[in-house]
């Protein structure tokens, strides 16, 4: 029997957590998240959730780091 590898036992990079960072102080900034908070520790979840799981597109990350807490809300183009 072989052993299935998913995408989420992959370890991130130093540079996949630098971006994930940058998209979660963004995200609380903006949104009035207190960083170190439960609801920061909660987005930060989600973002990383969400990177590992294929998305590393920063706006698609806060896309859907909105849709996961309700609070879509329509972005600046």
């Amino acid at each position: 029997m072989t052993q299935r590898f998913h995408r989420h036992d992959e370890p991130l990079t130093s540079e996949d957590l630098a971006k994930c960072q940058a998209v979660l102080e963004t995200f609380c900034r903006d949104n009035n998240i207190a960083l170190p908070s439960d609801e920061g520790i909660r987005v930060g979840a989600i973002i990383i959730e969400l990177y590992q799981q294929g998305v590393k597109d920063v706006t698609q990350l806060r896309i859907l780091v909105e849709a996961a807490r309700g609070t879509i809300r329509k972005l600046e183009t």
